[in-house]
């Protein structure tokens, strides 16, 4: 388990006793090692089985009554021998403790350890003292005592270890700047090339900012900027990613703007439905869709949409393919029909309209035709169908105004095409003259001839001459022309 921070030092301990006491214990081990064992250690001679050396002689001491009591037999070699060698395994374990104490000191563990330290130094120094009783089997079950609460504490550096990067993390998410670093120091004694604890010093260094970003956001909050707040909780969140609480405060602040921009759009677009203007419906039900895809209200809404503008559409065809029939701009009007009936195939007053315009806008294109063309009237078979297409018009009711025009226009055209105009030709009597298409006259000196209003070609020839050719046009509205045909060129 791993041992946490000891409590204050009891009062009137100076803050150095600890530090000043394992210094002293140090010393007194360094002792044990190198100058006690030779202060006991047996003589060579007895080691081996001889005899210690006797001190110096000296007077002979007086004879005694062979009742007086015998002198204190001399140390066992044997015995001596025994105490070497646990005095040797104490040593060997308290030497291991030593390194271990040194290791832990310098990772701080007097500091970030403190009670468990101390404990370890405490039955060290009960390990001393069984040492400078000689009692070494005691001593070096003491020193192997601490040696195992340093071997645990030096285990538990990995929790320790951990527990400070997580509090310097939690004091990171709440915004306690001392925390933090409190904790980051101690990491930093235990472990100071750890990765973890690079990154979370360098977050650290970017809280002080962070946390004036998130106030600023809040206060932007209040005031209703929600737009201000998101950009300065991005700001935040690109400051330290890892800021779980920025990140968090971000996506609630950002869900709040889109709700917002949300129910704005919707109300837009419902305003734009109910005054027709169906394109700024669209605009805003789209925008609305896009700030929330899931919503079934956006689906609703287009729709809704869709159906209205249809019918506005459908009623806006249906007035204009009216007025249109009542100016008698017929194809036009049909036109109208026809988009209507794509639209919707079921729709009474386009089929019907249509079968009303249909006829009516291929007469007036006939009608048309034939006044943007009145030349081809003088054409027998071309006046001949417009004469059947102007009965047709005239069997139609009602007729309007453009109607009763055209026939007007139309008739007069066919009698003045149909009325001969007087032409007098003239010749040398020795001509041949034939008019095209009317008559071979022969040789003559003149000669009249009752032409309809047209296009004509006369042609004389000669025997011994060159053929002419004349091209002359009649019209009704005109003066007769005068033509002289005559060959006056040899071949």
């Amino acid at each position: 388990m791993a041992p946490t921070d000891p409590p204050a030092p009891a009062p009137g301990r100076p803050p150095w006793a600890v530090p000043a006491a394992l210094l002293a214990l140090l010393v007194v081990a360094l002792g044990v090692i190198f100058w006690l064992p030779q202060q006991f250690a047996p003589s060579t001679d007895a080691v081996n089985g001889n005899p210690p050396a006797q001190p110096p002689a000296t007077a002979a001491p007086a004879a005694r009554p062979p009742s007086a009591t015998a002198p204190e037999p001399a140390a066992s070699p044997w015995s001596d021998a025994q105490q070497a060698r646990l005095r040797k395994e104490a040593q060997d374990v308290l030497a291991q403790l030593l390194e271990l104490q040194f290791q832990l000191e310098e990772q701080g563990a007097d500091q970030w350890a403190r009670q468990a330290f101390a404990t370890a130094a405490a039955t060290a120094a009960h390990g001393d003292e069984h040492y400078q009783a000689r009692r070494f089997v005691e001593a070096k079950e003491a020193y192997q005592q601490s040696l195992a609460e340093l071997q645990a504490l030096r285990d538990s550096i990995p929790d320790i270890l951990a527990q400070n990067l997580d509090q310097a993390r939690q004091a990171l998410e709440h915004g306690e700047p001392a925390a933090a670093e409190e904790a980051l120091a101690r990491a930093a004694q235990i472990a100071p090339d750890n990765e973890e604890l690079a990154n979370l010093q360098a977050r650290a260094e970017t809280l002080e900012p962070l946390l004036e970003l998130l106030a600023n956001a809040a206060e932007a909050e209040t005031g209703g900027d929600l737009a201000a707040a998101e950009q300065l909780l991005d700001e935040a969140v690109e400051l330290d990613p890892a800021h779980r609480r920025a990140a968090a405060e971000r996506e609630r602040v950002r869900q709040a703007h889109r709700d917002v921009r949300y129910n704005r759009a919707m109300s837009e677009g419902y305003a734009a439905l109910d005054s027709a203007s169906f394109d700024a419906a669209q605009k805003a039900f789209e925008r609305a869709g896009k700030l929330r895809p899931e919503a079934a209200e956006v689906n609703s809404a287009l729709a809704e949409l869709q159906v209205a503008e249809t019918a506005a559409r459908l009623a806006r065809l249906q007035t204009e393919a009216a007025r249109l029939e009542d100016s008698e701009s017929w194809a036009e009007a049909q036109q109208r029909y026809r988009e209507a009936l794509e639209l919707d195939p079921s729709l009474v007053f386009a089929q019907q309209g249509l079968a009303r315009t249909e006829p009516r806008a291929r007469l007036d294109k006939q009608l048309r035709a034939a006044l943007a063309k009145p030349d081809r009237l003088t054409d027998a078979d071309v006046a001949a169908g417009l004469r059947k297409t102007l009965q047709r018009a005239a069997e139609l009711s009602p007729q309007g105004p453009r109607l009763q025009q055209q026939i007007s226009e139309l008739e007069q055209l066919l009698a003045q095409a149909s009325t001969p105009v007087t032409v007098t030709l003239t010749s040398d009597a020795q001509t041949s003259v034939v008019v095209l298409k009317v008559a071979r006259l022969g040789q003559f000196a003149e000669r009249e001839l009752e032409l309809r209003p047209g296009s004509y070609t006369a042609v004389g020839s000669r025997d011994g001459y060159r053929d002419v050719r004349h091209s002359f046009t009649v019209a009704h509205d005109q003066e007769a022309p005068s033509l002289y045909i005559a060959c006056t060129e040899p071949i």
